[in-house]
């Protein structure tokens, strides 16, 4: 198992003030989205109708404009508790919901993901669920808003998941599941799946990815017969993980951030083909190909970056996995100089001596930048004031006042992102930087 964050393999007690305009929803928008980013499960809403059209505003069109799909949004199905509902139970409705759904809506899983007012009222979602054994594949999550946030709902996914629809199978040799990249929440998840499970097939390697396939259900399914689970966090995923492990026995390693660039993809492949006993032979030629195309196209955008706007200080404002992975690029491969580097997504405790270490010793810069540990947005705004950073690597929530107040240029790299489209762009692999460079360059770039 990974040493990073073991503390984060039991729930999180959440004890947090109220804060201004935080970057993540509620526990139960984190199940609601991780079902709607498997095709084949369709998402059953316990819970009052708000929540289900919130979320479309409040998680998916944050995640870069985008939809929900065709469950999402007010195509999701719910059973539309009001006040009644309160006082006599959901549980009639909730079981005439479910029966209407599996006639209408075709699926390969059901989730049931119950909200605050079935938790509050004693609503036995479980009973209505099993209910139906024999007649369709439905589980139950309980996801209470007030039980924390979307990170959290993507692990209790996972854990109702394991817990009551996979079945022990054989373990395949060179098989992983990629866990920690949670749908929406995460900008590039669309594409930085697809591009990382490409990279490990040319290892020989079948990287199991649960979102973006057609065949998300089987794909789910197949979760227990991984020979190892790779999770791109520091953090968050190790629940989920750990209960792989604890259920089927599949070890677990946790990578720090999604990897951009080179020399963070290959570090990621050889700690994989390490613990799968890859052949070296093929991993170092792998590796060398892929560092000689992403290094001789990294010589275009030379001039634009040297002449243009060289060594310059950056600030970053973001969740955890993609601040590591953008701020070890920008300061390794293109030597800009990171500022203030601010993680907005809570890690527990217990992760963060581990993300510090990755954001100081694991960057190649003298002078190292603040690491803030932060989540409200006034106080984020307040941090950074009166710095020296040029550009600005944040939320849309920033865009208005990085010219302003702080005189810096401002891209968008994390949710949530009001003001670009991303489908299946990623900083991810190999080629990532490159995407990366290549949209940050574009913002000063000529004419020379």
């Amino acid at each position: 198992m990974s040493r990073l964050a073991s503390a984060t393999e039991t729930p999180r007690e959440v004890q947090q003030p109220v804060l201004e305009a935080p970057r993540w929803s509620c526990s139960l928008g984190g199940a609601l989205t991780t079902g709607l980013g498997i095709y084949g499960v369709v998402p059953i809403l316990h819970s009052g109708a708000g929540c289900g059209l919130g979320h479309q505003f409040g998680m998916t069109y944050a995640s870069g404009e985008n939809a929900g799909g065709a469950l999402g949004g007010t195509g999701t199905p719910c059973s539309c508790l009001v006040e009644e509902h309160v006082i006599f139970g959901g549980e009639s409705k909730l079981r005439n919901l479910i029966k209407s759904t599996i006639e209408l809506v075709k699926g390969d899983l059901f989730a049931v993901v119950s909200g605050c007012v079935p938790s509050l009222i004693g609503d036995d979602t479980n009973a209505i669920v099993r209910e139906f054994d024999g007649k369709a594949s439905v589980i139950h999550i309980k996801a209470p808003g007030f039980a924390g946030t979307s990170y959290d709902g993507y692990e209790l996914f996972f854990e109702a998941v394991t817990d009551q629809f996979l079945q022990a199978r054989p373990v395949e040799k060179k098989t992983i599941n990629i866990l920690g990249v949670v749908p929406f929440q995460h900008l590039f998840w669309k594409g930085t799946l697809p591009v990382l499970k490409a990279t490990f097939a040319k290892l020989g390697v079948d990287a199991n990815i649960l979102f973006t396939e057609f065949g998300g259900v089987e794909n789910l399914r197949r979760l227990p017969s991984a020979e190892l689970n790779l999770v791109l966090s520091p953090w968050n995923g190790h629940r989920a993980a750990g209960k792989l492990e604890e259920k089927f026995g599949t070890p677990w390693y946790a990578y720090p951030a999604v990897p951009v660039g080179p020399k963070q993809t290959t570090r990621l492949v050889r700690e994989v083909a390490k613990r799968l006993s890859l052949d070296q032979a093929l991993v170092d030629r792998v590796i060398a190909h892929e560092e000689h195309h992403a290094y001789r196209f990294a010589e275009y955008f030379g001039d634009g970056l040297i002449l243009g706007l060289p060594h310059a200080y950056f600030a970053v404002v973001a969740d955890t996995p993609t601040a590591i992975g953008v701020t070890q690029y920008l300061t390794n491969e293109i030597a800009y100089i990171p500022d203030i580097v601010i993680l907005a997504d809570n890690p527990p405790e217990a992760a963060r001596p581990a993300i510090v270490h990755e954001l100081t010793d694991g960057i190649d810069v003298a002078n190292k930048p603040e690491i803030v540990f932060e989540a409200d947005s006034h106080k984020i705004r307040q941090k950074l004031k009166n710095r020296n950073f040029l550009f600005l690597l944040a939320s849309s929530l920033e865009k208005i006042t990085a010219g302003e107040e702080y005189g810096a240029m401002h891209h968008s790299i994390a949710f949530p992102s009001y003001d670009r489209l991303v489908l299946d762009r990623t900083y991810a692999g190999y080629r990532g930087g490159l995407a990366l460079a290549e949209e940050l360059t574009s913002k000063w770039v000529g004419p020379l």
